[in-house]
């Protein structure tokens, strides 16, 4: 009776552990389908990780960087790039009303002027294409960098964020760069040719 009862404690014991086999041996294909989902090279986007971040009077300011040039190059003096970010809101409706980069960029052009921020609501300006254009740039952005960022919101107020200047490789290759300023064509003034007096000779 003894070792019945012993077996049948051992068995008992052993289903367990076969069932949390069971278990992993499930889990384990998922998760790596999971991992091959986040990575895989087909996914035309993957959020950022390494931008700078704040929480600013309810809105938490995630990922913000700057897409600079490929590996070993640079984005030229006078050229444009682009500015990536994402903005979360759980506190009071607010807006996010212009954009500056004080000592690198003449301007920030932000598409359709400004972006509301609705309560407990995510806008997401991460791209592929850049929605925040940094223009004039007055120096050269070399990936690795980090430049000073202005966000003005109209209740929030003023926060002034170290932004890194990400190269275009890796996770940030799928991201398009900023369009190539146009240069403004100089007109020349043309001279209208003045007549010239005909001296008249009296009879």
């Amino acid at each position: 009776m003894i070792r019945n009862s012993q077996g049948a404690g051992h068995r008992r014991a052993v289903r367990p552990r076969r069932l949390l086999i069971a278990v992993i041996a499930v889990l384990i294909p998922a998760l790596a389908g999971c991992e091959a989902g986040v990575h895989a090279p087909t996914q035309q986007w993957h959020q950022p990780t390494n931008g700078a971040g704040t929480i600013l009077h309810g809105i938490a300011i995630r990922n913000v960087f700057v897409l600079g040039a490929p590996l070993n190059a640079a984005i030229a003096a006078g050229q444009s790039a682009g500015l990536f970010l994402a903005l979360v809101n759980e506190g009071s409706p607010d807006r996010l009303l212009s954009v500056a980069a004080p000592g690198t960029a003449k301007s920030v052009q932000v598409a359709g002027g400004t972006v509301g921020l609705a309560t407990g609501k995510a806008v997401l300006l991460t791209g592929p294409r850049p929605a925040v254009i940094l223009t004039g740039l007055t120096h050269a952005l070399q990936g690795g960098s980090f430049i000073n960022v202005v966000l003005n919101f109209q209740n929030a107020g003023r926060i002034t964020l170290s932004v890194p200047v990400m190269p275009q490789a890796q996770y940030y290759s799928t991201l398009s760069p900023a369009p190539t300023p146009t240069p403004t064509p100089t007109v020349t003034p043309k001279h209208k040719a003045t007549a010239k007096a005909t001296p008249t000779t009296s009879p």
